[in-house]
């Protein structure tokens, strides 16, 4: 039986080594595959105005967008409105992602504090984000607070649901096995309930994160006067359409990115935990 026991682990190894290996061979492939359609996209774009199918005043070019991205650029706005843009989203992310893992993490955790906080929580996650505008406003001002603070609500809820939903859900025997072994509260949290929902939070912390950027555009409209959210708007009031599409590639681009960070967090945390 130990012998078979043995066989049997050494085959699994095996089958997961060449399924690593096999997932390193193709990667390079998928990564391809997923530049196919934003060029295929691109290239549409040129095609459709290049044959005039849709008027330039509705559809700029391409060249076009390009020619006033190095505008800005020249003069010394770009960079500054990209830099204050992920700046907001980074910090207002972290704010809201942290407050809403230790919220979500009591709500999970405690009948009490559910009963106590999800309804209440719930009925707030309800609020459009517009909504918001005029409190922060009369509480805050119209500085960074308000902004950050606008990005961090939208940061907050779907860390919250994910990491709630998946603790009450966590394997009840593996809770009872930790127990056994003399495991306290707070070190059955960080060794046996959080570990097994790493996955679902780093869903929620990408959620979070699109939430952040979508929340962005909302908060540059409190009295800015920089950033891609002040951009877009500034840019379809004056009738800039190739300003306007350059803010929305860049924010496209930019979510992406940060989205990319975050992929690589996960590898890291299921390869530490999970």
């Amino acid at each position: 039986m130990h012998y078979g026991s043995a066989y049997g682990y050494s085959a699994a190894g095996t089958a997961t080594g060449q399924r690593r290996r096999g997932d390193r061979t193709s990667r390079p492939w998928m990564i391809a595959l997923g530049f196919l359609l934003p060029v295929l996209l691109l290239g549409g774009w040129q095609f459709i105005s290049a044959t005039g199918l849709v008027p330039a005043y509705r559809l700029p070019s391409p060249a076009s967008v390009w020619l006033a991205a190095i505008d800005l650029a020249a003069r010394g706005q770009l960079g500054p409105f990209v830099g204050i843009s992920v700046q907001r989203v980074v910090i207002g992310f972290l704010a809201g992602a942290s407050i809403g893992l230790v919220v979500g993490s009591f709500v999970g955790l405690s009948r009490v504090a559910s009963a106590v906080l999800a309804p209440t929580i719930g009925a707030f996650r309800a609020v459009p984000s517009l909504a918001w505008v005029p409190l922060l406003i009369l509480y805050l001002g119209i500085n960074e607070d308000s902004k950050v603070t606008l990005i961090a609500i939208g940061a907050l809820f779907p860390v919250y649901t994910t990491v709630a939903g998946a603790l009450r859900h966590v394997d009840p025997q593996l809770v009872e096995l930790g127990r056994a072994y003399g495991l306290g509260r707070f070190q059955l949290l960080r060794q046996v309930q959080l570990p097994a929902v790493v996955p679902s939070i780093v869903s929620g912390l990408r959620l979070a994160l699109a939430q952040s950027w979508l929340f962005l555009v909302a908060a540059e409209l409190i009295a800015a006067s920089m950033g891609l959210g002040f951009l877009l708007s500034d840019s379809a009031n004056n009738g800039r359409l190739d300003r306007t599409f350059l803010a929305i590639v860049l924010l496209a681009v930019l979510g992406k990115t940060t989205d990319a960070l975050i992929g690589l967090l996960e590898r890291y945390l299921l390869k530490r935990w999970a």
